[in-house]
């Protein structure tokens, strides 16, 4: 009898090859996404694709349109501080109770994720990079060790990886995580509310420049 193990169902892996190319860029802000185009391009039927474009409506990174189709959501200024709103508040919280209950098998994922963007940073590999600095983040939430933080940052979760996505420099990203890192590892919360504020305002920035760079 053949086992199931490592099966994925076809409208999870087109919701996740459709998510990571929106999220890599892949597929611009306002690109179209017609049901029939998708079917033929990736080799299924118009099923999967019409599950996949309602789970991506559902995560805020498709904006749905009558019928068979959808666009790659475009964020508006008012959407990108509403989002930056709530991941200040969620992000400050995880980063402090990390500091508090981090344990050794923790850090040694955190410190994971940290070499392997700080190693795709240093080699150009940006959708590595730009993956792996959102792992980064995730895993500081697992640290939190809270459930109810973890529930309400799930629904946010692709939301928050296309945020951290529109930072181009790399190397950057990845000192900040760093020194993030030794402040949590050393349990040092005064200086982990320093650095987390001043990450969350590099990542505006980030956000408002790459926005910007599409204007002109």
């Amino acid at each position: 009898m053949t086992g199931s193990a490592g099966f994925e169902p076809e409208s999870e892996r087109v919701t996740r090859q459709l998510r990571d190319e929106i999220i890599d860029g892949a597929r611009k802000p306002g690109s179209k996404l017609v049901e029939r185009e998708l079917a033929a391009e990736l080799g299924v039927s118009r099923l999967p694709i019409r599950d996949a474009l309602k789970a991506l409506v559902t995560e805020g990174l498709v904006t749905p349109r009558p019928r068979t189709w959808a666009v790659v959501r475009e964020f508006t200024p008012t959407d990108l501080a509403d989002l930056d709103e709530v991941r200040s508040a969620l992000e400050t919280l995880a980063f402090r109770l990390a500091a508090q209950r981090r344990t050794r098998a923790g850090l040694a994922r955190l410190r994971a994720d940290l070499d392997a963007e700080l190693t795709a940073a240093s080699q150009g590999d940006t959708v590595r990079a730009r993956r792996a600095a959102a792992d980064f983040h995730e895993t500081v939430i697992s640290l939190a060790d809270n459930e109810l933080l973890n529930e309400l940052e799930r629904p946010l979760r692709s939301r928050m990886r296309w945020f951290l996505a529109q930072h181009d420099d790399l190397l950057a990203m990845a000192k900040e995580h760093e020194e993030l890192y030794d402040a949590l590892a050393d349990r040092d919360e005064n200086r982990v509310a320093e650095l987390v504020a001043k990450h969350l305002e590099s990542g505006r920035s980030a956000a408002a420049a790459r926005r910007k760079q599409r204007q002109d």
